[in-house]
């Protein structure tokens, strides 16, 4: 076990210390036990490292926001044991950690595998909306849900003992770190970047995934250019846990016969092997191109005030506020008549206002609600109460903002304010079951 400041993580070693060193990176939820039954094996012919995520597993709760800060800690860690060059396979969030690193520091990785994991995880619209529910219900409901999502129905019926260890590892992990995680996979989209994953790659996802499954892992091993598919049948999500020999196997034979040489310090160069025998792993299909449709602002840009066009900026913030859904719902109803319309408000308000450093946006959404309870902007209410869960506050808090409005804005229009954001709370709060 690690003593862990904040910028490192909580770690164990397993194995001869003389082995080549594999790293084993947990999902969103999990701890390094989720690797358990995979460790026997493994050992005999690496040092097996397992680490938690933040606030996971009784790890100090320093929350980290983006899978670029949580690759930082994870070399940070290594590098203070000393460890520069290893193997590495992660599930799920721990694989979106595996394409970072294999993209930022590709002379740190000898070989990977990414098991359920994907380019981008869903929509970031679903992961912000896990935030709200955790940041207003706490953990239980997602961990009372989680079995739903990491295991196929026979295996949570014929395992009470590992579905009741899957609960009560999620409820004691600590809501904030659950929370940055969320945001973490979030804003995490590596689709345009997978070519630039230069290292043998095992693609291994369970038949029944349902949560990044088949096609998800399609789409990386298309994207990587030495890549391998192994789908493992009658496996959900967490299918270390639910297939543990099948992938065991998969794993052994990838990093027996798939480990890239490390570059030579003398020379800069890297020593041409032949090529491995490859595992007898599912086909993977050939790479088809993949279609990306950008809509590009029609506007100049803002030469003439000698500073960068803030549409981008505004795009991104007015995104992450408001949510994809809601922005591509409004730019798809712009017309000849309201396009430009929505290209001011998304430049100034979003680009200027909203991007501004002087206030964080929780406090600005405390004066945007505020100011619409004033005005008796109820449509808009509705989208910014969303906006403002989203950006942190709590249903509590966004009751006592409408009180005060009631003070300064007067009863009626508050009363009037409290009936949507009730309406909008409870839609927004709910788990789903």
């Amino acid at each position: 076990m690690s003593e862990t400041p904040p910028n490192t993580l909580q770690y164990r070693f397993d194995g001869p210390e003389d082995a080549p060193v594999l790293i084993l990176g947990p999902s969103l939820g999990t701890t390094w036990h989720m690797w358990d039954r995979q460790v026997p094996e493994l050992t005999q012919q690496w040092r097996v490292f397992r680490f938690d995520l933040p606030g996971h597993g009784g790890a100090p709760a320093y929350p980290a926001g983006s899978v670029g800060d949580l690759s930082e800690r994870l070399l940070a860690t290594l590098d203070s044991l000393g460890v520069q060059r290893f193997g590495y396979a992660g599930c799920a969030l721990g694989g979106a950690l595996g394409i970072e690193l294999a993209l930022r520091h590709p002379e740190r990785i000898a070989s990977l595998a990414l098991i359920a994991a994907s380019p981008r995880f869903g929509t970031a619209d679903e992961f912000r909306q896990r935030g709200v529910i955790v940041r207003t219900n706490g953990l239980d409901p997602i961990a009372r849900t989680s079995p739903d999502r990491w295991f196929t129905t026979g295996f949570a019926a014929a395992q009470p003992a590992i579905t009741e260890w899957a609960v009560q590892m999620v409820r004691t992990t600590d809501p904030g770190c659950y929370i940055a995680a969320c945001e973490a996979l979030a804003s995490f989209d590596a689709r345009s970047q997978l070519a630039g994953v230069a290292v043998p790659t095992l693609v291994l996802v369970g038949s029944d995934d349902q949560v990044t499954g088949p096609a998800e892992a399609r789409t990386l091993v298309a994207g990587i250019p030495d890549a391998r598919l192994a789908v493992v049948p009658g496996a959900s999500h967490l299918v270390p846990v639910e297939q543990p020999a099948a992938v065991t196997d998969l794993l052994v034979r990838h990093f027996s016969t798939a480990w890239q040489p490390a570059y030579d310090s003398t020379t800069g160069q890297m020593a041409i092997v032949a090529a491995p025998v490859k595992p007898v792993l599912a086909a993977a299909p050939a790479p088809q191109p993949t279609p990306i449709a950008e809509i590009a602002p029609a506007v100049v840009p803002m030469q003439t005030l000698g500073r960068p066009d803030p549409y981008e900026a505004g795009i991104k913030v007015r995104r992450e506020v408001l949510g994809d859904a809601h922005v591509d719902r409004a730019l798809a109803q712009a017309d000849d008549f309201s396009g430009d319309f929505q290209e001011f408000i998304t430049r100034y308000a979003w680009g200027e206002i909203w991007d501004r450093p002087g206030l964080d946006r929780r406090s600005r959404s405390c004066v945007t609600l505020t100011a619409l309870v004033a005005g008796g902007h109820l449509d808009e209410l509705a989208f910014h109460v969303r906006a403002a869960l989203r950006n942190g506050l709590t249903p509590d808090e966004i009751k006592e903002v409408l009180l005060q409005a009631a003070v300064y804005c007067g009863v009626p229009a508050a009363n009037s304010a409290f009936r949507v954001a009730q309406k909008v709370i409870r839609e927004e709060t709910t788990p789903q079951e």
